[in-house]
């Protein structure tokens, strides 16, 4: 898989409770929207770098992709996607992709970024990834359903 620093938005980035990406991707400020779902795939990807957890296993993680005319992600927020709340045990082992999709279509803001919604936490300990790729390592061996007689 082909990673682009500047399509990064957290590498080992620690999350102990609510937060943005550590960075956020300018889109520039030629036009006030744009739709950078379109053309040639992108894949967000966001997964845990290191093992989450927390004193009592019960927080929860929501993984958002927004936009928003601030690098803060304040300024009329728009969510693109989002994983929704996810249980602890899901989310807490390192190397758990929490999100592997196309880049949705849709009408961006200037800036993009991600944010990392914990709740019944916090969590104690736990880093993220999370980027923008043009492929995905999703290769699966299947059996062929061949059988190999010996000798006749």
């Amino acid at each position: 898989m082909y990673l682009d620093a500047k399509n990064e938005f957290s590498d080992a980035q620690a999350v102990t409770a609510t937060a943005i990406s550590s960075n956020v991707i300018d889109l520039g400020s030629v036009n006030a929207t744009k739709d950078i779902g379109l053309g040639e795939p992108l894949w967000l990807i966001v997964l845990t770098n290191t093992l989450a957890t927390d004193t009592g296993s019960d927080a929860t993680l929501a993984v958002t992709l927004e936009s928003a005319a601030d690098a803060g992600l304040t300024s009329g927020p728009v969510v693109h996607y989002t994983t929704g709340a996810m249980a602890f045990g899901t989310f807490s082992p390192a190397g758990t992709v929490l999100v592997a999709i196309r880049l949705p279509s849709a009408d961006y803001k200037r800036y993009v970024g991600i944010r990392y919604t914990v709740a019944s936490g916090p969590l104690t300990a736990g880093k993220f990834d999370a980027f923008l790729t043009h492929d995905i390592q999703k290769w699966k061996s299947y059996a062929d359903q061949v059988t190999i007689a010996s000798g006749a």
